[in-house]
C-alpha cells in the first residue's frame, strides 16, 4: 500500500489484542497486519482512539463484532488519512478526521468508511476529536431522531457522567432542553451539574422516581435515555409524562424488564431503542451528514467540547478498561496511539 507521499506503508502495525475473553488484564500489545481497504474506505494513521463500554463487553466475550468488521477493539479514532480506497475521495489524503468505525481503533492504523468521517476543525485537539464519534452518533440518533427531542422538553439520562451521559447533557442543553441525570455519588452529581445538568440525583441515596416527581410537580419527563434497562424500565416509565418516550441504548442492568403494558397504553408511551454498531454503512453515512449539518459546527466553533477523563498510552489499554469498569471516570477515556 502506498502512502500519500509515495512511501510504502508498513505491512504490519502495533495493535491491542487478546487470546481469549476475560478481565482487562487479557489485553496486550501484538503485531497485526495493516487493514485491507474496501473501495469506500480510508486508511487512518491513528493518533488517538476512544474507549467505550462496548469495547469492554467485546473483550469480555459478550459483544462480538458484526460480520466483516475488524476483530480488533475500538469504535472511534482520530488521525490522518494516509491512503484511500478506489471509490473514496483522493483529496481526503492528508486530512485529519474523526471517524466512527465498526472496530479496529486500538491500533496504529484503522480503516473507516469515508462517509463516516468528520473533519477535525482547526484548534480541536486530536484527543478530543477521538472522544466524539461514538457518543455523538449514539446520542444524536437516540435522543433526537428516535426520542424526537424538542426544545423546552425534559430528559432523564442515567449514567450522567459517562461518555454518553456527558454528551447527552451538552447536546440537550445546546438545544434548549431541561436535563435530569442520575449518578452514583455526590462528586459525580456535582460534576454533572458543572457540565450543565439542571438536576443530578444520587441514585444510591435517593429514589430517582420520587425526586423527579417532586422536581417536576408530578408532570414527569418527556424522554428517558436509558443505559441500564432491567428493573429500571418500570421505574423509568413512572417518570415519564403522557406521550413520553423511553429510549434504551444499553443493558447494563439486564436485558429483561417486567412491564405493565396497561400503563403504556393509558399514558400513550413509546418504547424504542437501538444499537449503532451493526447498522448499515448507508445509515451511518446519513447520520454523519445530519451531525455535520446540525451538531458538528458547535464543536468546530468551540461552543461545545467533549468532557475528557484520562488519556492512557495504547500499551496501557488494560488500565483504561479497568478504569471504565470501576466507574471512576467522568467523561471520555482515550488511548494515545501515536507515540503511545
Amino acid at each position: 500500500m502506498i502512502a500519500d507521499n509515495g512511501a510504502q506503508l508498513p505491512e504490519s502495525m502495533a495493535a491491542i489484542g487478546f487470546d481469549a475473553p476475560g478481565t482487562p488484564d487479557v489485553l496486550r500489545i501484538e503485531t497485526a497486519p495493516l487493514p485491507r481497504l474496501r473501495p469506500d474506505d480510508v486508511l487512518i494513521r491513528v493518533a488517538y482512539a476512544g474507549v467505550n463500554r462496548p469495547d469492554c463487553l467485546q473483550r469480555a466475550g459478550a459483544y462480538p463484532p458484526p460480520p466483516g468488521a475488524s476483530p480488533l477493539l475500538g469504535l472511534e479514532v482520530a488521525g490522518e488519512v494516509v491512503a484511500v480506497g478506489s471509490e473514496a475521495p483522493r483529496e481526503m489524503i492528508g486530512q485529519y478526521v474523526a471517524a466512527l468505525t465498526p472496530g479496529g481503533g486500538y491500533a496504529e492504523y484503522c480503516a473507516a468508511h469515508w462517509q463516516h468521517c468528520l473533519p477535525v476543525p482547526e484548534g480541536m485537539l486530536l484527543a478530543e476529536a477521538a472522544a466524539l464519534p461514538e457518543t455523538l452518533f449514539t446520542v444524536w440518533h437516540n435522543l433526537f431522531e428516535r426520542g424526537l427531542a424538542r426544545d423546552g422538553e425534559r430528559v432523564l439520562v442515567h449514567g450522567g457522567t459517562s461518555g454518553i451521559g456527558t454528551m447527552a447533557i451538552m447536546l440537550a442543553k445546546a438545544f434548549g432542553m431541561e436535563v435530569i441525570v442520575t449518578c452514583g455519588d455526590e462528586a459525580k452529581c456535582a460534576a454533572a451539574r458543572r457540565i450543565g445538568a439542571d438536576l443530578a440525583i444520587n441514585y444510591r441515596e435517593t429514589d430517582f422516581v420520587e425526586a423527579i416527581a417532586a422536581h417536576t410537580g408530578g408532570k414527569g419527563v418527556n424522554i428517558v435515555l436509558d443505559m441500564v434497562s432491567g428493573d429500571y424500565v418500570a421505574r423509568n416509565l413512572k417518570c415519564l409524562a403522557e406521550d413520553g418516550r423511553h429510549v434504551t441504548i444499553a443493558l447494563l442492568g439486564g436485558a429483561k424488564a417486567d412491564l405493565n403494558m396497561a400503563v403504556v397504553m393509558m399514558r400513550r408511551l413509546t418504547l424504542t431503542g437501538s444499537t449503532l454498531r451493526p447498522r448499515s454503512d448507508a445509515f451511518k453515512a446519513a447520520l454523519a451528514d445530519e451531525i455535520a449539518d446540525n451538531v458538528w459546527p458547535l464543536f468546530a466553533s468551540g461552543e461545545l467540547s467533549p468532557v475528557m477523563d484520562t488519556t492512557f498510552p495504547l500499551a496501557e489499554a488494560a488500565a483504561a478498561h479497568a478504569r471504565m469498569e470501576a466507574g471512576a471516570h467522568v467523561g471520555k477515556i482515550v488511548l494515545q496511539v501515536a507515540g503511545g
